[in-house]
């Protein structure tokens, strides 16, 4: 252990360390290609979180997985931009999988960092045209999946629950398949089930679409509204009554319904390798145990799925052999830091991403 680890911890060492390397990266790539210079930049501006991650891997997949996220952030991008008419918005999505393989290709839209990735788009296509045939298939295929979803999400309002997962299922499960069929291209594992890889984005993008209800809301020049009418309008009339204070009772009702639903992803049930990760989601299972107010319509459902989390977690058999007290636990600095490094890595790629 280092000096940053002997002060602050292995956790603040091992965040110097992926910052560090993410240093170096750059200025090796910035020594190459000047498309492969852009795409690792647009990269780290658009999400610098996940730059740090993906510098971990070996340069060949580490080129695809870059490629793959600034395909597929450009293609949000036209999705997201609601000044796009909805006749030149659906055949842009639906035909984004056959434009990547044209060089000259390219639409402007977005706003700041995004704009610039539109608008210079044709660095990343080049990039995409390096990698090998395998990686090339893995994206196309994904791009041509996740943009005829999002096509028909843009004619069609999130009604009930089963349409909710399957807009998540478009937006961020296929980024789940996507990466297990790039690590399969690399020779690195066999393909996961598509199951498995679905409910780890569907958990991720709950997540982000119950959080992002005021930003969403107050769109400009026309709101997007990813809630399903089937959960909010036990609450509510609209959906933007939600977001007035004297709601603020009905609001929070709705959120913990929203927040139980997205509790119904399966990715506890596979992380069944780290002991850490089990303890991870026994203490915040406990803690999210704890605030749940018993006058809340769905005080029961979540306190069975959160009960279940744990479950699951102490059946792994994991929690006695790292020595986690069951009976008593107690709020760990490992586990406080995790959660910390959880909000920081959060919050910058929300930063990032506008």
């Amino acid at each position: 252990m280092g000096v940053v680890g002997a002060l602050l911890g292995p956790e603040a060492e091992a965040l110097v360390r992926l910052r560090a390397a993410a240093w170096w990266l750059r200025r090796e790539v910035a020594a190459d290609d000047e498309h492969w210079a852009f795409a690792y930049s647009m990269l780290h501006r658009v999400s610098r979180s996940f730059a740090i991650v993906i510098q971990q891997l070996g340069p060949d997949l580490r080129n695809a997985v870059c490629v793959f996220y600034l395909v597929l952030r450009a293609l949000d991008t036209v999705e997201d931009d609601t000044s796009i008419p909805t006749e030149i918005k659906v055949p842009i999505l639906q035909e984004f999988h056959r434009h990547i393989y044209n060089h000259d290709w390219h639409f402007s839209c977005g706003t700041k960092d995004c704009k610039i990735l539109m608008d210079k788009f044709h660095y990343v296509l080049t990039a995409f045209l390096e990698l090998g045939s395998g990686y090339q298939e893995a994206i196309e295929e994904i791009t041509r999946r996740m943009g005829a979803g999002m096509a028909k999400f843009i004619c069609k309002e999130v009604e009930t629950v089963d349409d909710y997962d399957e807009y998540c299922h478009y937006v961020a499960g296929l980024v789940g398949i996507g990466l297990s069929r790039l690590f399969h291209a690399a020779g690195l594992e066999d393909l996961a089930p598509e199951s498995l890889s679905n409910s780890m984005g569907l958990f991720l993008q709950k997540v982000n679409i119950t959080r992002d209800y005021l930003e969403d809301i107050n769109e400009i020049p026309k709101s997007r509204m990813f809630w399903p009418r089937e959960i909010w309008s036990k609450y509510v009339d609209k959906l933007e009554d939600l977001k007035y204070e004297n709601n603020s009772v009905k609001a929070v009702k709705c959120l913990n319904e929203m927040m139980t639903n997205g509790l119904t992803a399966r990715i506890i049930n596979e992380t069944n390798s780290m002991a850490d990760v089990y303890a991870a989601f026994y203490e915040f299972s406990s803690l999210l145990a704890e605030k749940i107010d018993d006058n809340d319509p769905n005080a029961s459902l979540t306190r069975k799925r959160v009960n279940a989390i744990k479950e699951t977690c102490k059946s792994s058999g994991l929690l006695k052999r790292r020595g986690y007290d069951l009976d008593r636990p107690k709020r760990n600095p490992a586990m406080i830091m995790m959660l910390l490094l959880l909000l920081v890595a959060i919050f910058l790629g929300a930063l990032y991403r506008r």
